[in-house]
């Protein structure tokens, strides 16, 4: 037997065109099928950074917002709403007037909120500051009758602190807060013996007989003094009359409430300066009936304590390369 060679089998032109062009058509899905993945790649792509962007922008937002505006914007809850007076009141304080006025604003003008409370921990301040907020807080009062106001003290609520409060509805303390200090100072020095021991001269021009008032470098005169006296004694009396018209009935007779000294809550409660003993919680849980309690205290913005904490440091950098930082520089 003859082994012959097998034949291969022979396509013919038609089978040959289909052969390929069923290639061909599995090139394109292949292709278009690669396409489309991309196309899908890119969309998902797209979309998850645009959320990654919503998701920083409204992180950014709440940052860069004001306390008191995001507490206003987002709390939708009935809640107590809190302002703090904290430190020396003064005009470039935090519980400058300013500061404290745009939180109460804020915090009486959300609706949700169901009563205010101005948490004082302040040693007083300026009375002109002081007299500003006291204002502010008795013309909420009338437009928002339904809001009751309470203050509550926490470490110390004197002189400044306590004409604020006087503004309040009621008035809540510790026990062992310090309350008080109704009066009015003002303090200087003389040095005229110490400049004489020295022998240093004053020379002091002035343009108008009172314009040198109380130079503490020069002798006192008895006229400087008693206009002095009449300022204070002004400004008193004006303490005084806030106190009463805030606290009324309530204000036990008593000849050193309005001296200038200082008692604890539980003396405070006992003279009438102070309605009961509590604190903040307590009050928003038991008197108002929101335990929720919402901060709408303002505070510097980011991009402002930034730039703070920047200039301190560049500062601290200039000094110790020109050598301007030292024990007594400090």
């Amino acid at each position: 037997m003859t082994d012959e060679p097998q034949k291969q089998p022979t396509l013919t032109s038609n089978e040959a065109q289909t052969d390929s062009t069923w290639s061909q058509e599995v090139l394109s899905r292949l292709a278009f099928s690669a396409l489309n993945e991309q196309r899908r790649a890119r969309r998902w792509n797209i979309f998850f950074r645009s959320l990654l962007f919503a998701y920083l922008f409204l992180i950014l937002f709440l940052i860069f917002l004001p306390p008191e505006e995001a507490a206003t914007r987002l709390t939708t809850t009935k809640h107590t709403a809190l302002v703090e007076v904290r430190g020396v009141i003064a005009d470039d304080a935090d519980a400058s007037a300013d500061n404290v006025v745009t939180g109460l604003r804020a915090a009486f003008e959300n609706k949700h909120s169901a009563g205010v409370i101005v948490r004082i921990n302040s040693p007083g301040g300026s009375p002109v500051q002081a007299g500003y907020i006291n204002d502010e807080i008795r013309r909420l009062r009338d437009k928002y009758p339904d809001k009751p106001v309470y203050a509550v003290v926490t470490d110390i609520c004197a002189s400044g602190g306590y004409y604020v409060a006087a503004a309040a509805d009621e008035i809540y303390a510790d026990k062992a807060s310090i309350v008080g200090s109704i009066g009015v100072l003002m303090s200087s020095f003389g040095l005229v013996e110490a400049m004489d021991k020295l022998g240093i001269e004053r020379r002091l021009l002035t343009a108008g007989e009172n314009k040198g008032f109380l130079d503490p470098f020069s002798p006192s005169k008895d006229a400087d003094v008693a206009h002095a006296r009449r300022l204070l004694q002004t400004i008193h009396q004006q303490f005084i009359d806030v106190v009463k018209e805030g606290r009324g009935e309530r204000l036990k007779e008593d000849e050193t409430m309005f001296s200038g000294l200082i008692w604890t809550g539980e003396q405070s409660l006992e003279m009438g300066l102070i309605d009961g003993l509590g604190s903040s919680s307590y009050v928003a849980r038991e008197i108002i009936g929101a335990e929720k309690i919402v901060d709408y205290t303002p505070s510097p913005d980011y991009l402002e304590r930034f730039a703070g904490r920047l200039g301190a440091s560049a500062a601290a950098v200039l000094g110790e390369r020109f050598g301007l930082t030292g024990p007594g520089l400090k």
